[in-house]
């Protein structure tokens, strides 16, 4: 009897990989997709799977509580895989209502609705159910910001710094509540800066790409200075399905890719490689420039990922420089066309 999980924006950057990572590796799994069509969600992502009877995608909103409900009561699912988030930290500072509504409440009411499925009273399971599980996507930006040194792990308190890391670490409390108080069998991920195929276009690596090709200026916040560690997609993708099947319930596990670049070497690093696969009349670092920073804007994060590591044994397969490269020819193929 094969299980049926629902994803929550499974339409957007990470859980359209994630998506089809899944029924790409696992047929016995019947996947239902949740996506609101926000922005950031895009059925193109997923076009590949649209004859997949496997897979099913219905358009809603994670906060919509007789909605979420029904679906629960249609497929009996046994697990859920949360991505469904509002994620870019610019509109979080213009807009951040929307953050705290689908991050905060539409996170509660999933958790709700599950638990209200899956077990009759709190550490009391329903028959069947023992081994359904809740896994809740989250981020690093929920752990504030780094000096020159030193690494998140599981253990550093929290301390975000934008309405958008504020309404991750307010959902990641919520999902912590639910194991202390109900019993019920969740897990939490914190990944670092993701990239690869299929990320939307106003994130960093797309926008160099686009705008280096289109001939435009290339921005870069600040003095271009500013640390993360970056994570290719499909590597957290291998994460999260070890944390889902194999992870411990009520834990943590963080996932990064010990890929710490500043945005100005990954500007330069796309520009050299885009001069060689794509030449232009001038080279495309002449078009880097440099902008007014964003508010709050964290200097620094890092993933110290060996728990994972050690616990379920995954490991991250590309480096920055092999992921950039894969990453940069996909999306030259998206641009020409």
């Amino acid at each position: 009897m094969s299980k049926k999980i629902l994803i929550t924006g499974g339409a957007g950057f990470i859980g359209s990989n994630f998506i089809s990572y899944l029924l790409n590796t696992n047929r016995q799994i019947e996947i239902v997709n949740l996506d609101l069509l926000t922005y950031a969600g895009n059925l193109s992502n997923l076009k590949e799977l649209e004859t997949n009877v496997n897979y099913t995608f219905v358009k809603g909103d994670i906060c919509d509580k007789k909605l979420v409900k029904s679906l629960f009561g249609k497929y009996e699912f046994s697990g859920v895989i949360h991505f469904a988030a509002e994620s870019h930290v610019d509109n979080s500072i213009t807009n951040p209502d929307t953050f705290i509504n689908t991050n905060v409440y539409g996170t509660f009411n999933l958790l709700n609705t599950a638990k209200n499925h899956w077990m009759d009273a709190p550490f009391s399971v329903k028959e069947g159910c023992e081994e359904n599980r809740f896994l809740h996507i989250s981020t690093d930006e929920v752990y504030g910001t780094l000096g020159k040194t030193g690494l998140f792990t599981e253990e550093t308190p929290y301390a975000p710094n934008s309405p958008y890391s504020a309404s991750k670490a307010s959902s990641d409390f919520i999902v912590r509540s639910y194991f202390h108080t109900y019993g019920m069998n969740v897990v939490t991920t914190n990944c670092s800066n993701n990239y690869g195929p299929k990320q939307h276009d106003e994130k960093l690596i797309p926008t160099i790409i686009r705008k280096a090709i289109n001939n435009e200026l290339i921005p870069i916040y600040g003095d271009g200075k500013n640390i993360r560690d970056w994570l290719y997609v499909e590597d957290h993708c291998k994460g999260i399905d070890l944390a889902f099947q194999n992870g411990k319930a009520g834990e943590t596990y963080n996932i990064g890719g010990k890929n710490e670049r500043d945005n100005l070497y990954i500007a330069h690093k796309i520009c050299d490689i885009l001069d060689e696969l794509s030449p232009n009349t001038n080279l495309y670092s002449e078009q880097i420039t440099f902008v007014k920073d964003r508010p709050g804007h964290d200097f620094r994060y890092a993933i110290d990922a060996s728990k994972i590591e050690k616990e379920l044994n995954w490991k991250a397969d590309e480096n920055f420089e092999t992921g950039i490269l894969k990453t940069i020819q996909w999306y030259l193929d998206k641009y020409k066309n």
